[in-house]
């Protein structure tokens, strides 16, 4: 059996890719519209998801204080103590941030303080 000449595929996305800050960042094409089942900000995944690799590496021994764990990942103590209650967060509510991609009726900023209320308050407060 005789191999073909070319048998690669080649697959062409028409992305931009721009300097923003110093680093590259991948733009979509102009006419790129989102779907609407993306509604989530994803400053707030992305919160959740360093939320939740913060709590793991304190779990496993890395670090055994929030100043220690603020000083390597070059952020303010106060700030990582905020971000990290969000690993707190009720189970629905993660469930429906992250995998059902809700919007949350509330900010960032709120929703980091919203760990220490019931869990049932916690999904009204960010839903309703």
């Amino acid at each position: 059996m005789t191999k073909p000449d070319n048998d690669t595929i080649r697959v062409l996305i028409p992305l931009k890719v721009r300097k923003k800050n110093g680093r590259p960042k991948i733009l979509p094409p102009a006419d790129y519209q989102p779907s609407e089942d993306q509604t989530q900000d994803p400053h707030i995944l992305r919160a959740i998801g360093r939320a939740w690799g913060w709590q793991r590496r304190m779990e496993a021994g890395e670090f055994a204080t929030i100043q220690e764990l603020a000083e390597p990942v070059g952020l303010a103590e106060r700030h990582v103590s905020r971000q990290l209650r969000l690993a707190y967060l009720a189970p629905e509510v993660l469930k429906r941030l992250t995998c059902g991609r809700e919007a949350s009726a509330v900010s960032l900023y709120d929703l980091c303080f919203l760990a220490g209320v019931t869990w049932g308050e916690q999904f009204e407060r960010v839903f309703d």
